[in-house]
């Protein structure tokens, strides 16, 4: 087999501009498969993007005798097979993973095989969303595995996919998924719109297109939900929510979303309702402390002396007798001190982070302590308020929380306990105003009864027997009741 890399001897020719194009890179492979001149096939493909295997195995084998291009369509065992003449279809198919083979050099007709090397790390358990109890299946960085994984979870022919390609360089494949039936059509229609209307050059990861297509991209509260979990994907599914799915990216983002969804965690579908309910409260509580603890130590400590017991008071005053800051840079220093330490585990290598989280917090924290730079009561604090913020199954939700506790802490310097009042109104009054994707974001207003069967608190799935109604669901009803007390099929659909 005789190599020629970078043949540009019929470039000039308008019909092979193609080549012209691919073949300034020294990986651009256009060869020709038989000794006989007057008999070639010629192929065109990227080494780096082609499976050698099934070159060598299912194309090259049927190469061997004079076919035309439809005969060889049809020997050919390979499910993806085209016949064009267009050059851009055939520039997009080679840079997909295609080889396109010619009878001759100079012909426009091209047969595009699709043999690329799909080398993707297997299917594992979720990084940021794990679980004790409940599916462990997490998606991976490759789209059709993605979808298929989700099919299997839902075996409908009800779920439908659209695909597109984003990105002027990327050309990035992403995918909408929806139940048709139960999706409101406007939900889809305006992902839809908005992925189409997205101009840029690269679309790396599913996070580019949720920051694209928000109602409010200046909000730091995340309108939509990323997740590895196939069971939080398939549960949305069914509601009405809108999923998209990016290719090169593990995280699949949900569509539309409320405030208290990003205290659910699937788990809690694996305890009985009561249960359940006392880790989800119990992450709501966390939240609170999370944002608001370091804050009250600054606003009470500086002005409101008078609402400290006395006995406690006395403590919080000898803890502090060596500390020569005021509270607000004392505790400004310990946060700043905390994210970076966190901040730094997660970008060193794992071993070495895990090592650094847990000894470097411990060592640098007791010579803070011991050095007199703050005090043991409020390292305590900062520590229970950090451990608080990881409480929140979603990932981005809890980095907003760290984040708002530093101009709250700003305010309560300023204005005391009315300045950490006055943050909290702010963020009340962006949460009311706040959509996604024109569903409001707090969910609880305006008022609908079914809400609360699956917000607050988890009712019993018997009772839980409506899609939320903030999605505007074509399928309104999803129980008709348990095994021990169904209900009529009729009136299924509304």
């Amino acid at each position: 087999m005789k190599i020629k890399n970078g043949d540009k001897e019929n470039s000039s020719a308008s019909k092979h501009c193609w080549i012209e194009r691919l073949s300034k890179s020294n990986d651009f492979v256009h060869e020709h498969t038989s000794l006989r001149e007057n008999e070639p096939f010629w192929l065109s493909y990227y080494r780096t993007l082609i499976s050698s295997d099934i070159l060598h195995k299912d194309v090259l084998p049927f190469l061997q005798d004079r076919l035309s291009l439809e005969e060889l369509k049809s020997k050919i065992p390979v499910q993806e097979i085209i016949l064009s003449n267009d050059a851009e279809e055939i520039i997009q198919s080679i840079m997909n993973g295609s080889i396109a083979i010619q009878i001759h050099q100079l012909d426009e007709d091209c047969l595009l095989i699709n043999i690329a090397n799909s080398k993707f790390r297997d299917v594992s358990m979720p990084m940021l969303e794990s679980s004790a109890l409940g599916p462990q299946v997490g998606f991976i960085e490759e789209l059709d595995t993605n979808i298929n994984l989700i099919r299997k979870r839902l075996p409908v022919p009800e779920l439908l996919v659209h695909e597109m390609k984003v990105g002027a360089l990327s050309k990035t494949r992403v995918a909408v998924i929806y139940m048709d039936g139960i999706a409101d059509p406007e939900n889809v229609n305006t992902v839809i719109q908005r992925i189409n209307d997205i101009q840029y050059d690269h679309i790396q990861d599913s996070s580019y297109i949720s920051s694209m297509i928000e109602d409010n991209s200046n909000s730091l509260f995340p309108q939509s939900i990323s997740t590895e979990r196939t069971d939080r994907v398939a549960a949305g599914l069914t509601e009405g929510k809108i999923i998209i799915a990016v290719d090169g990216s593990p995280n699949l983002v949900i569509l539309p979303v409320t405030l208290m969804e990003s205290f659910i965690a699937m788990e809690d579908y694996s305890y009985s309702w009561i249960i359940g309910n006392f880790f989800r409260l119990l992450r709501l509580l966390s939240v609170f402390i999370s944002g608001m603890v370091t804050p009250m130590y600054v606003a009470i400590m500086t002005y409101h002396y008078e609402l400290i017991p006395a006995r406690l008071l006395e403590t919080l005053v000898g803890s502090r007798a060596t500390v020569p800051f005021p509270p607000f840079l004392e505790a400004l220093f310990l946060e700043l001190m905390i994210e970076m330490v966190k901040e730094a585990g997660i970008r060193l290598p794992f071993k070495i982070g895990q090592s650094l989280g847990v000894v470097g917090g411990i060592v640098i924290g007791q010579a803070v302590v011991e050095a007199g730079l703050t005090s043991n009561v409020l390292l305590i604090l900062v520590g229970l308020g950090t451990l608080a913020s990881y409480t929140s199954p979603i990932y981005k939700f809890s980095n907003t929380i760290r984040f708002l506790k530093f101009p709250t802490i700003f305010l309560a310097q300023w204005f005391g306990l009315f300045g950490v009042f006055l943050t909290f109104q702010f963020i009340q009054v962006h949460l009311l105003r706040l959509t996604s994707l024109g569903r409001p974001y707090i969910s609880q207003y305006p008022i609908r009864t079914t809400s609360f069967q699956d917000l607050w608190v988890r009712l019993p799935f018997s009772m839980q027997k409506e899609n939320p109604k903030n999605l505007r669901p074509q399928k309104k009803r999803k129980s008709t009741g348990t095994g021990k007390n169904p209900e009529p099929m009729n009136d299924f659909y509304e």
